[in-house]
């Protein structure tokens, strides 16, 4: 083949190994072990195309059994590692020692062509002949294949679309051992076969990108819980709380004992809400705001919480209704003579609406942007609306007029988007 034509083939394949050498390296979702075994492949694919190289130059060229015979003997032993490095990226806690157990097996039988033809041999006139072991390669790397698709099943079982990412490159690489039996690309600088582990390496580096995001994006949501939790159970309130339980003790002891179990169940539902990866009923955490509305509404005589649900059939986040209640009563209408905080709900056409109006002191809406701690609740709510439920949460507040926030959520939440967490 003509240099321009090999050069042709040969910059595609060094540009994706070039270019995935940077990306697996800089990549901050890859831990340690995975971006190991990912450069040791990715080695081995660049290795493979100098093999072919020197593959085809030994065919073509002077006859040198010796040398082709190493050659041969390299390829058809790294091509199966690479494929069992492969299972260990889908499953890296197994010790995989059946496939190390099969590619020794496969590499001790082509060693064997130094000094026997059992499996093959090239001849005096640089002809290679495939003896009785000769399949072994093919027959290795066809289990190998196999297991590769059952443990990419077993260690996903989802119906994320990046499932079939493993099956399609076990399809690839099966088709181009198709193409390379064919025998007409015989001059053909790099095997299909190469090509397709090149590719197929690509593949599992974007694969194995969505899962660590993934699985970085929950440990996100898991931290964001635990900030939530504490905006939620404020040292004040719990004090407050119990100072209001001692008044009323002495003043009215049955009221007393009412407050305290309102305050044990919005304990108990705050917990419940830590272990909720997705949305619930709407009717669930309205249930949660006013058992916390209650409470403060005996702390604060002058405070009025009004409920005008007319539209129940809906999800939201946990904790997203309760916080944007307890921000309008905290600091806006608890300075009031007389304080309204007004839920409503309504069903719209493009959607579900909940807002949540007070007659408080109002605030700059600016100031939610800032990274102070008393906003944070209404943008973890926002952040949540957003990314779990595809909606929107907008605020309209003037000083000394009062604040308006209003939900909107499409009528039909997207998928893939109820992993979220709080």
């Amino acid at each position: 083949m003509e240099t321009k034509y090999m050069a042709f083939v040969l910059l595609p394949l060094i540009l994706q190994i070039i270019g995935l050498t940077f990306a697996v390296v800089i990549d901050p979702y890859i831990g340690r072990k995975h971006r190991r075994i990912m450069l040791t492949i990715i080695a081995l694919d660049f290795s493979l195309i100098v093999i072919d190289y020197l593959a085809l130059w030994l065919k073509t060229g002077r006859s040198l059994p010796v040398a082709r015979t190493i050659v041969d003997i390299y390829g058809y032993s790294v091509r199966p590692l690479i494929l069992l490095l492969f299972a260990r990226i889908v499953s890296p806690k197994l010790k995989h020692w059946q496939g190390w157990l099969l590619v020794g097996l496969n590499f001790a039988v082509h060693l064997t062509a130094l000094v026997s033809p059992v499996c093959f041999t090239i001849t005096a006139d640089n002809q290679y002949v495939r003896g009785p072991l000769g399949y072994s390669c093919h027959v290795v790397s066809g289990i190998l294949l196999l297991a590769l698709v059952c443990l990419t099943l077993r260690e996903l079982r989802t119906k994320k679309a990046e499932t079939w990412i493993p099956v399609f490159n076990a399809l690839l690489i099966v088709a181009s051992v198709g193409m390379d039996s064919l025998g007409s690309f015989d001059s053909f600088p790099v095997t299909f076969l190469t090509i397709a582990i090149v590719s197929s390496n690509l593949f599992y580096y974007t694969w194995l990108h969505l899962q660590f995001a993934r699985a970085h994006e929950r440990a996100l949501m898991a931290e964001q819980r635990i900030q939530i939790m504490m905006t939620q159970i404020q040292p004040h309130f719990l004090f407050n709380t119990i100072a209001t339980f001692k008044v009323l003790a002495r003043r009215d002891p049955a009221k007393a004992e009412e407050v305290a179990d309102r305050f044990g169940l919005y304990l108990r539902q705050n917990l419940d809400s830590l272990s909720v990866n997705g949305c619930i009923p709407f009717e669930k955490e309205l249930e949660h705001t006013k058992t916390y509305a209650d409470i403060e509404m005996v702390r604060f005589e002058n405070v009025q919480v009004e409920y005008d649900v007319q539209d129940r059939d809906f999800s939201v986040p946990p904790l997203s209704l309760q916080p944007l209640v307890e921000n309008a009563i905290r600091h806006g209408v608890r300075v009031r003579e007389k304080g309204v905080v007004r839920v409503s709900t309504r069903r719209r056409e493009n959607g579900h609406e909940i807002t949540v109006a007070d007659n408080g002191k109002g605030f700059d809406v600016t100031a939610i942007e800032k990274a102070d701690g008393k906003h944070i609740g209404v943008r973890n709510v926002r952040e949540r609306i957003e990314k779990m439920c595809g909606g929107a949460l907008t605020i309209e507040s003037r000083p000394d007029r009062g604040t308006t926030v209003t939900i909107r959520l499409p009528l039909t939440a997207p998928e893939g988007r109820e992993d979220g967490g709080i």
